[in-house]
């Protein structure tokens, strides 16, 4: 008899869990550091228009969004039912759009402030007065990149076809 006993070939011990909480805490916190929450909320109207040729801008963090429409109907109380200009997350004027592209200007770094564009998404009611009014006030600011944002498709031919 003897007084060791030889253990059994038990085979694959036991994953141990636990480092799995703070694995799932890791990334947690990862995604929470790494998403991007949307900059601002639109409260006016956006139903881009549609567009044949389009191109997918590359860089999108140097447009400076001017967003421009009737006020959504959250809005019409305070806004009113005429068309209006929306920069960052309020209403604005005309005036107004001097100073957001000097401000855009100086928040961005000096290489990249050539580079700067400024986007317009604008509603496809909106009566273009109005856009040009803001074109205008860009010339002005010296903000001369301009682009339109709009959707792309087919139904740009058929409104023109029935025109």
């Amino acid at each position: 008899m003897s007084k060791f006993k030889k253990k059994k070939d038990g085979g694959i011990p036991a994953i141990s869990t636990a480092s799995l909480p703070d694995i799932v805490f890791m990334l947690l916190f990862f995604f929470m550091v790494v998403t991007v929450m949307r900059d601002t909320s639109i409260k006016v109207k956006n139903t881009l228009p549609f567009a044949d040729q389009v191109e997918k801008l590359e860089k999108k963090d140097l447009i400076m969004y001017i967003y421009a429409g009737e006020p959504s109907d959250r809005y019409k109380e305070v806004a009113g039912t005429e068309a209006r200009i929306q920069l960052n997350d309020k209403f604005a004027s005309l005036k107004d759009i001097k100073q957001f592209v000097f401000e855009e200007r100086e928040s961005t770094r000096d290489e990249l402030r050539q580079a700067m564009i400024a986007g317009l998404k604008v509603d496809m009611e909106t009566n273009m007065g109005l856009v040009s009014d803001i074109k205008t006030e860009l010339r002005e600011a010296e903000a001369l990149k301009i682009t339109y944002i709009t959707r792309p498709g087919e139904a740009a031919r058929n409104l023109q076809r029935r025109y």
